[in-house]
């Protein structure tokens, strides 16, 4: 028997609405909240959401002195369009050049890593 639900994943973050717009333009949705918090709700999905962090400290990938704690797998069907997609977006490669592979990996604006699947 499960002792809690999960209710969001927070991202900590210099700027919450800024980096809730980059994931909005990224999976679609609702950006909502103000000043030290906004939520991201996705439709048919889970929602995200992002929490003012000053002094924010980007995770370095791959490291072990900076890890990256977490990161988000997002599911696509052309990694090349989506790829073009969130570099427009101001995302960074992390690990991309491998071309054969099903994934590719990203740091968002914040510097928080995430993968585009096409699993």
């Amino acid at each position: 028997m499960a002792l809690a639900k999960l209710g969001v994943v927070v991202l900590d973050c210099p700027d919450p609405r800024a980096l809730a717009g980059f994931y909005a333009e990224v999976l679609g949705g609702t950006v909502e909240g103000e000043g030290d918090w906004a939520d991201l709700k996705v439709p048919g999905g889970p929602s995200l959401a992002f929490q003012a962090a000053p002094g924010h400290v980007p995770p370095k990938w791959p490291s072990s002195d900076r890890s990256q704690q977490f990161h988000l797998d997002l599911v696509v069907e052309d990694l090349d369009a989506a790829e073009k997609g969130v570099l427009a977006l101001g995302a960074e490669p992390l690990d991309a050049t491998d071309r054969t592979r099903t994934f590719r990996v990203y740091a968002d604006p914040a510097g928080h890593p995430f993968c585009l699947c096409a699993c």
